[in-house]
């Protein structure tokens, strides 16, 4: 199973692991972190999530082979802090979430890719009810225009929302490649080939698909309740808005309540709970960048809980 792991050695290093302590790998995937985490965990122990029941078998297999000190819960981050209380872990040392889809997934005949024809699905956890080609063929057009506009920041989302809802009026949409075909002949083929508006559009509906933004925003703030004292937060991004939602989070944990900013004896509950270790991401390195195109727009940040 061929896959990539974007700033691995930045996360790692991130995440400044003692070999007693106790870590969460928020996203699982194919074991690249997790492997890493776990080859330097000698009396602690790692506990990892992941939506995919694939990457899970695969990962199993994986992480068996370098240590038995793991645990992998088939759920969606946003719910570690009860999956863990359920085992009776109410503090860990460090978190790391490295966002987005994986090099498998998008290659696994998921429906993720604009690049292959498949039937729309882009499900994380197959189990989940609603794909993608529910929300081409059932949302409204006001529906679709503000989850295009939103989640892919694409400002030609009006004339694809009207053409999405026009077209499945004669046929409904089933394969990616179809509703290529469709956002093309929305904008035209001089900015469809320009600015290739099929990334935003099929990013928008999986963020929608898999409720990407609001488990992040959820599983963050649990994420620094759960830390340790010294515990860190690292976190992958892929996309601005995601980027964004990492770096409102750590900003308004780092300050001063706003009220008590400038006084001179600030209450407990009032003050930062979070130091940035990165005042600025990390970038991936030229290296990096050559070996895996992928990586471009990765940004890296890390906290450290006070």
């Amino acid at each position: 199973m061929k896959h990539y792991t974007v700033l691995k050695n930045e996360s790692i290093e991130g995440l400044n692991i003692q070999s007693d302590g106790i870590y969460v790998d928020a996203t699982l995937g194919y074991a690249g972190d997790a492997s890493e985490i776990l080859k330097r965990i000698k009396r602690g122990k790692l506990f990892a999530f992941d939506r995919d029941q694939e990457a899970i078998c695969y990962s199993k297999d994986v992480l068996s082979q370098i240590s038995p000190r793991f645990e992998i819960i088939h759920s969606r981050f946003s719910k570690m802090k009860e999956c863990l209380k359920e085992k009776g872990i109410s503090k860990v040392d460090g978190i790391l979430f490295d966002l987005g889809v994986s090099s498998p997934q998008l290659d696994e005949n998921r429906g993720f890719s604009f690049m292959k024809d498949e039937i729309l699905d882009m499900r994380m956890d197959r189990n989940d009810p609603v794909t993608a080609r529910d929300i081409v063929n059932r949302y409204s057009e006001e529906e679709l225009k503000q989850i295009f506009y939103q989640y892919g920041e694409e400002s030609k989302s009006s004339f694809i929302a009207k053409e999405i809802v026009k077209t499945r009026k004669e046929k409904e949409i089933v394969t990616t490649q179809e509703l290529v075909h469709v956002i093309q002949n929305a904008v035209g083929a001089h900015y469809f080939y320009q600015k290739h508006p099929e990334r935003n559009i099929f990013q928008a509906i999986r963020i929608q698909v898999n409720e990407e933004l609001k488990d992040l925003e959820m599983a963050l703030e649990d994420a620094i309740d759960l830390l340790n004292p010294k515990g860190r937060i690292v976190v992958v991004t892929f996309h601005s808005l995601e980027d964004r939602i990492v770096k409102q989070t750590f900003k308004k944990y780092s300050e001063v309540d706003e009220p008590w900013k400038g006084l001179p004896n600030i209450p407990l509950e009032h003050q930062p709970k979070l130091k940035l270790i990165s005042k600025k991401p990390i970038l991936p390195s030229e290296q990096e960048l050559k070996e895996n195109s992928r990586s471009k727009s990765a940004k890296l940040r890390i906290a450290e809980r006070i």
